[in-house]
């Protein structure tokens, strides 16, 4: 079976980086792409981060399948604000512009879509930075790095575990849905969204119950080498930081502040494009 979303070598100057400084980079711009509503700062993130995955020389085939899971859920997010919030972006943005009426009380405006394109672009500016980390980090020196930065060494070995075995649970949801359609459980395109719902819940929990499974069996072999029992280990994979790695957390680090002056300059959080 080919390998999906996990670690490939790969000849590039993200792959050059610790994976501390990815791990660094990932989490400002996580925060920068959560706190902010600033349309143009959030457009900039976005062409930054394709520009970065493309760079990254990332497959697609190593994440189309995870991009059509987070597709399906966020078009359920965004279905979901506008049934249980359909003003949302009048309230934020203070005007009302209708465009067309759906059915009782529910009405599209220009405020509302335009509150919505800015949560598409939250997640979109994030993903392809989530998924370049796990794609150009490899977990051994990760967890290497962690334990030099002081992070406890089990803690470090956790995350190396959970990068590694992320292909493997990949791997089980294609089986599982592959058994379920074989059963007649159709979660194609061609059938509507409730069933590919319904059809979705029947992956998700054998999917659990499995990694579950692994979890104990992990946890069972990693106490039986007496793993945890010394209080410091030698790594085989361990990265020192190079001009790089500087290079990219000064970015990083200043980008994420300037970001923040440009969000809040105005006492709001949101740009506002109706006044």
């Amino acid at each position: 079976m080919a390998k999906l979303l996990t670690y490939a070598n790969k000849d590039t100057w993200i792959h050059k980086l610790c994976g501390v400084t990815k791990m660094i980079f990932f989490i400002l711009w996580s925060i920068v792409g959560m706190v902010t509503y600033e349309t143009r700062v959030l457009a900039f993130m976005f062409v930054f981060s394709i520009i970065m995955f493309a760079m990254s020389k990332t497959e697609y085939k190593q994440v189309s399948t995870v991009f059509k899971i987070i597709g399906l859920f966020l078009t359920i997010n965004i279905i979901a604000i506008f049934l249980f919030s359909p003003y949302q972006g009048v309230t934020i943005y203070g005007s009302r512009t209708e465009l067309q009426h759906i059915f009782g009380n529910y009405i599209i405006t220009k405020e509302q879509l335009f509150y919505e394109l800015n949560i598409i672009l939250k997640y979109f500016t994030v993903i392809p930075i989530a998924l370049m980390f796990i794609v150009t980090t490899d977990p051994s020196e990760f967890a290497a790095s962690l334990n030099k930065l002081g992070v406890k060494y089990s803690v470090g070995y956790s995350v190396a575990i959970a990068l590694r075995y992320i292909p493997d649970v990949q791997n089980d949801f294609i089986e599982i849905k592959n058994a379920q359609e074989a059963r007649g459980i159709d979660m194609s395109k061609s059938v509507s969204l409730p069933a590919r719902l319904k059809g979705m819940v029947s992956i998700i929990f054998p999917l659990v119950f499995s990694s579950l499974e692994r979890i104990d069996i992990i946890t069972n072999a990693m106490e039986l080498r007496g793993f945890g029992k010394n209080k410091k280990r030698t790594w085989y994979s361990a990265r020192k930081f190079e001009i790089g790695d500087y290079i990219a957390i000064s970015f990083v680090i200043i980008f994420s502040i300037l970001a923040m002056i440009v969000t809040f300059r105005n006492g709001s959080r949101f740009y506002n494009p109706f006044q």
